[in-house]
């Protein structure tokens, strides 16, 4: 299995980023953190010609669980979606959380818990990238 799961979209950067905080939500995460890693490092006066967003999402239900079975797995949360440019193409990926999770703990509960975080993580993506921009929300 690759470690790897990325899209490229036709979305400039910034509507995949925005696009990303709504799928986000729409798979009952909720974002912790962003990270502008491109203006991080050119304003430390490094010359990086890309775009590089990282969001720390996290669904607070499958945190405990993986922390039920170790504490020490703290270390590899919140799960982590990046939105990037590459030479000119806009890509939205994730380290697979099943193959992080894999290779951290043998512990069948954890691969249960890395599975679904895994198909969650996926379906935030695949909205984020879709073009036209799909909402996977039921409004009433």
């Amino acid at each position: 299995m690759d470690q790897f799961f990325i899209l490229d979209t036709p979305k400039s950067f910034e509507e995949a980023s925005a696009a990303l905080q709504e799928a986000v939500l729409d798979q009952g995460f909720g974002v912790l953190a962003v990270h502008d890693l491109g203006n991080t490092l050119r304003s430390k006066g490094l010359p990086f010609p890309e775009q590089c967003r990282i969001f720390e999402v996290c669904n607070p239900q499958q945190a405990a669980a993986v922390l039920s079975t170790t504490m020490a797995l703290n270390m590899a949360l919140p799960c982590r979606i990046s939105i990037y440019t590459e030479a000119g193409q806009t890509r939205i990926g994730m380290i697979r959380p099943e193959a992080m999770l894999a290779s951290l703990s043998a512990d069948p509960s954890l691969r249960e818990v890395a599975r679904a975080v895994e198909a969650s993580t996926t379906a935030i993506i695949e909205a984020a990238a879709a073009w036209p921009s799909v909402s996977t929300s039921l409004s009433g």
